[in-house]
């Protein structure tokens, strides 16, 4: 297990960081040259095109916060052939955008040095990727904090750009404000939409975030806000401050702005804070990228290798070289606009199939899908946003669409050949069909396996009532029945369990029941007892959706947790009764009780409604 090291402010600067780069210091002016002004609303379009993604990866990430990010969820809700897919698509963006980041870099560094443009921006991008690859391997806090270091230098010389600027932008600027149609406005939103891809990019590492229902969805929003800002208000300072035949196709938009604003100062400035937002990029890019063939190694969808972890640093160091080298093979093969294209591309598909997952496992009903952050407008936000995605897919060129389709492809080849043959794990889709189609369907590996994840993310050691719990009994009755029948039916499965004569607990049940009801509010009956013997203590869960009848003074129990011990397991009893009593206090407790399609389900009800010290 990858250790959690990294907090809210972490979560905040690796978002930031990946998204503050090209998209603000090199589009800008690229955007201008087809739409003019109005790049300002392709901005703000672009940031509210990201939202149903992000709200529908915090939703995954916070119910499955496990390496991987995007991969591990897609897996999960629509199989191990789309969880391939998508698990190389997601390591192959974000290493595509870190590869652009490296070339931005070697363009800064590369006027220093003295060797031809071409050969310095390649030496200096590939030497800061070893680099990069160096921090990663030794540490994640070290790459935490070496973010939040490089983030808030940005943002302080960013701010001062903004606020100096806004004295100085002249009006006449915006005007004519559009110079194309909508459609083309819209493709031109697209194209600035994948520098926003970094917010969700950080999800690849939510294994390793301390409390990650609390700590992702705040250092996701705080980095959506304040880079949404920066993005249209500088966009906005730019527009106003350089005349339009500089600023049409210019590859340093900012640096003329600052120009403008502070002279040949503010270009030295403008080009350090450009270094830091692409050694940010490059940076997190790595740590984002390498997690990809670490989860889908731990699901044997790659070579066992892939997820060793370094027996000094915990860190898995050979996702991490593959990652660094294969990123150091696109800086020195691909042209940087093949690259963003496509790498824009694969985004925007892994933003559709997050969509279909949230969808997906929602619609599943699986009992152990808890999410701590809800997306709201559910399912129609999903539903509006893969439409809006398929959209501008098609709105990128032959080109992008094409190496896509050949990566696929080659993908589906992998699946065949390697994973095919060695996976057979059950979908949250398959588990759905099976559901629609079958009154009764045997429990699911993926319910198990989210009810771990779900008690892991908090930290949670299983105790005694747990384990009893794990290992109780139950019984889902249909019919109606009356409180003997009831107090019958158990005495018979208990029996069984705990060698006692089934008479004997039969009457025991009774007695309870004359000395005072077990009905303890509307719907919900604790019948317990104390028999003879030692080291006896047992839990039977009981389900009666016809209702238990005990007596007219109360309306038919659907919900039993049965109690029954020794005397000397009396602690244990007084604690099993605490947590009972705390549990059915959660307001989720009764409808998940109710709509529990099988025995395991009801068991998933106590385990993961159960409130715990220490969860938020």
């Amino acid at each position: 297990m990858l250790k959690k090291n990294l907090r809210s402010l972490d979560v905040f600067c690796l978002a930031t960081g990946t998204m503050i780069s090209s998209g603000l210091f090199v589009l800008p002016g690229i955007a201008f040259e087809k739409i003019g002004p109005a790049i300002i609303v392709a901005y703000g379009l672009a940031a509210l095109f990201v939202i149903p993604a992000m709200f529908s990866k915090i939703e995954l990430a916070t119910a499955m916060p496990k390496a991987g990010g995007s991969y591990f969820f897609i897996e999960r809700s629509l199989g191990p052939l789309m969880g391939t897919f998508s698990g190389f698509l997601n390591w192959l963006s974000i290493a595509l955008k870190a590869g652009f980041a490296l070339i931005g870099i070697g363009t800064i560094g590369a006027q220093f040095l003295p060797f031809s443009q071409e050969v310095g921006i390649k030496l200096v991008a590939i030497s800061s990727c070893i680099v990069l690859t160096i921090i990663n391997l030794v540490s994640v806090k070290s790459v935490g904090r070496l973010q939040a270091i490089l983030v808030f230098s940005l943002l302080g010389i960013l701010s001062l750009h903004s606020f100096s600027g806004i004295i100085v932008v002249e009006s006449a600027k915006y005007s004519p404000f559009l110079h194309a149609d909508l459609q083309t406005l819209f493709a031109v939103a697209g194209m600035i939409f994948f520098s926003f891809g970094g917010l969700t990019k950080v999800a690849s590492v939510s294994e390793e975030i301390h409390n990650p229902g609390r700590s992702l969805p705040r250092g996701m929003f705080a980095s959506f806000a304040v880079v949404s800002f920066f993005y249209v208000f500088i966009v906005f300072i730019t527009v106003g401050t350089v005349e339009a035949s500089e600023l049409s196709g210019s590859l340093i938009p900012i640096a003329l702005s600052a120009e403008q604003i502070f002279g040949e100062r503010g270009i030295i400035a403008i080009e350090a804070a450009s270094l830091l937002a692409f050694v940010t990029t490059a940076n997190a890019g790595i740590l984002s990228a390498s997690r990809s063939p670490l989860a889908m190694s731990e699901d044997g969808l790659l070579p066992e290798v892939f997820s060793h972890t370094n027996k000094w640093f915990d860190t898995p160091h050979i996702s991490i070289f593959f990652t660094s080298g294969f990123i150091i093979l696109v800086v020195g093969v691909l042209s940087i606009e093949n690259l963003v294209k496509t790498a824009s591309t694969m985004m925007i598909l892994l933003f559709i199939l997050v969509n279909i997952s949230v969808i997906v496992m929602r619609s599943s009903k699986l009992q152990s899908y808890q999410p701590v952050f809800h997306s709201p407008f559910y399912p129609w936000l999903q539903i509006i946003a893969i439409v809006l995605y398929t959209f501008l897919i098609f709105e990128m060129g032959i080109v992008p669409l094409l190496m896509t389709a050949i990566f696929a492809l080659l993908t589906g080849f992998w699946y065949i050949g390697y994973v095919g043959r060695r996976i057979d794990r059950e979908s949250a889709f398959v588990y759905m069909v099976k559901s629609i189609t079958a009154k009764d369907i045997d429990r699911s590996d993926l319910e198990d396996e989210l009810r771990h994840i779900s008690l892991e993310r908090h930290g949670v050691e299983l105790d005694h009532f747990d384990h009893v719990i794990k290992e109780s009994l139950i019984l889902d009755i249909e019919e109606a029945i009356s409180g003997k029948e009831l107090f019958r039916r158990m005495s018979v499965k208990l029996s069984q369990r705990l060698n006692i004569d089934e008479e004997v607990l039969y009457q025991s049940f009774l007695k309870r029941e004359r000395e005072s009801s077990t009905v303890v509010n509307p719907g919900l009956a604790i019948p317990h007892v104390i028999v003879d013997g030692q080291n006896i203590f047992d839990i039977l869960l009981v389900r009666c959706k016809g209702g238990v009848t005990f007596s007219e003074l109360h309306q038919p129990v659907k919900m039993i947790i049965v109690l029954i011990g020794s005397a000397d397991q009396y602690d244990a009893h007084l604690r099993a009764l605490m947590s009972i009593a705390h549990l059915v206090k959660n307001p989720k407790f009764k409808d998940g009780w109710l709509h529990a399609r099988n025995k395991e389900q009801l068991r998933d009800v106590v385990l993961l409604l159960r409130p715990r010290e220490g969860l938020s």
